[in-house]
Formats: structure tokens, sequence, C-alpha cells
């Protein structure tokens, strides 16, 4: 039986984020043929519609009040309820970021949610959802029996697969008003570059960097690898980085198809944030360091020696690639 799938597509710095996508992905599973219908907030939303056509939606609701150029909970809350109300989808996903994660459950409090998707299969009549579990260690699959299916999609989980369509655009005003809550500006408190969360490389530092100099090579290499740089809890803390960067079981969950962490010894807090990477480089003085126990690969050694020494190799083997 077609579904028609509502999903909320997330933009920054102007861009859509690639999870954006891959919700569609996930949608066209579960629509088996029927409508999958995108929304996008702010000034720039008429911005997406063509690239949210070739990932699959056939129509994309653009809610271009100002008000939503900034994201607030109680203006993306209002205006995401008046889409919904008036698409009356059988089905909603949107990205499992920050926003997701603050916006989802205000919605979701009269239809029930599942948070934090890995993975969207279609079983006969059913829809079945894969989600991790106590830190990573388990996953579990869900099924909604009742009502509207609502999904939260974590980055860098479901490739990403281009349709070629084309979409109708359809624009919404939505009624906001009594806001209690309005952003005058914001600071950012790291660069621009890759985002951590939705980046193919991760590079991590542990208190072993020793200080916020010892991020520097770290940086330069995932310069060259085209990923972002990732710190654990103990760097944090030890202030030699923002907690921006931190990942683990408070801070970011990463899924990146390649994670190199130097000087990590490998809490369990931390390896709740990465353990799902698709390969694990692990970089450490001492050989019975827990982060090996996972590792894919391992190189006892200072991180300081190891780290210029991948970053000149990976310049040789990146740079003879684009010659030839």
């Amino acid at each position: 039986m077609s579904k028609k799938v509502l999903v909320v597509a997330e933009a920054r710095d102007k861009s859509l984020r690639n999870v954006s996508f891959e919700a569609l992905t996930a949608a066209q599973r579960i629509a088996k043929g029927g409508d999958i219908i995108a929304v996008t907030f702010g000034s720039d939303a008429a911005n997406y519609v063509a690239e949210l056509g070739k990932y699959g939606a056939v129509k994309v609701y653009t809610v271009a009040n100002k008000e939503l150029d900034t994201y607030t909970t109680d203006a993306y809350f209002q205006a995401l309820r008046q889409v919904i109300e008036d698409v009356q989808p059988d089905a909603i996903l949107m990205p499992h970021t920050a926003i997701g994660k603050d916006l989802a459950p205000r919605i979701a409090a009269r239809l029930g949610l599942v948070s934090d998707v890995i993975d969207v299969q279609v079983e006969g009549s059913k829809v079945v959802f894969t989600r991790p579990i106590y830190a990573g260690k388990a996953f579990e699959k869900k099924t909604v029996t009742d009502g509207t299916v609502f999904a939260t999609v974590r980055p860098n989980n479901i490739a990403a697969e281009e349709t070629g369509g084309s979409a109708e655009k359809v624009d919404f005003n939505a009624e906001i008003k009594d806001l209690r809550t309005i952003v005058k500006d914001i600071v950012r408190k790291t660069a621009g570059g890759v985002d951590l969360s939705e980046a193919k490389v991760v590079i991590s530092g542990g208190r072993g960097v020793k200080s916020a100099e010892g991020f520097k090579p770290l940086q330069e290499l995932a310069d060259v690898l085209g990923g972002a740089v990732g710190a654990s809890r103990g760097a944090c803390d030890a202030e030699y980085c923002d907690y921006s960067l931190q990942i683990g079981q408070t801070g970011k969950v990463v899924t990146p198809d390649l994670y190199i962490a130097a000087g990590i010894s490998g809490a369990i807090q931390h390896l709740a944030g990465m353990s799902s990477s698709k390969v694990i480089v692990a970089i450490n003085k001492d050989p019975e360091a827990p982060i090996f126990q996972i590792a894919d690969y391992g190189i006892v050694g200072d991180l300081f020696e190891v780290v210029p020494l991948l970053t000149e190799e990976f310049k040789k083997v990146l740079g003879e690639t684009i010659t030839v």
C-alpha cells in the first residue's frame, strides 16, 4: 500500500545538509510509489526545490517566513505543525540533528516517535526501523502499528540515492505568533569547514594531544583528507578545544567512513559516539589502551610522529591519484 511521506529538509549555511537526502531515500522505501513531500523553511526555502526533486520529492512546501531564517523552537514548531495539518502525511521523517532532536519530540507528543534511526526496511505492510540502544552496544527493530509513522534519521547511515525527478513548488505561508524567543545574532565557536556529524572522515584527539597546539597536526591531516576534527571529553575538559568538537555519549555521535583516534584511550563514553564508524584507526603510545579492542587498525606510537607521517603519505597518494 502506497503512503504519503513528509520529509523535513534541513539547511545549513544556505546549503541542504546531506542527511536531508538520506531521509528522502528512506522515504522512498516507505512510500512504495506514494507521494514524497519535502518542506523547507526560511527566506531561501525556494532555492532547494530542484535539488530535493532529484532525490525523490514530488512536491516541496516552501515556508519562507522571515521568522524561520534562524532556528527557534517556537517558530519551527508552529510552522511544521501547520504543514503537517495541511499535508496529512502517513509518515514523517526528519534528520536526527541538533534541530531534529529538539523539534521532533515536540511535534511527536501526539504522534509517537522512533528516534535515531539507522536503517529503514519495508516487510510486507510493515515499516521496520532499526536504531541503536545501550550506547551502540545493541540494536533494536521497531514498527509503528497505528497512527502516523514519525522517525528521525541519523546522518551517514542510509546512502542517499538520486531519482532524477523534479518537484512542484508549493508556497506555504505559516501563521507564526507569540514567539517567546527571538535570535538576534549567532556567534560560531568553530570556523566553517566540514560538518562533524556528516563528515566522511573524522580525526579525533584526546588528552594525548597535550595542548591546544597539539590539535594542529590533526587539523592538517583532516584538511588533506577533506575531513573534520573531533575530540574526546577529556580533551575538552582539559580546555584543549571547544566542547562543540566533543564526540561521545554526552557529545556528538558520528558514523564516518574513516575514524582516526589519536591519543584517545577509549573510554566507554567516547566509544558510544564513534563505535559505528566503518573503519577505525587508533594511534596510541600505550599498547594496552582499550581503543585498540575496537580498532580495525592500530598504530602503537607517538601521535606527534605518526600523524605528520600519515599526512605526508596521504598527500603523496592523493597527489598521484589526482595527477593520473
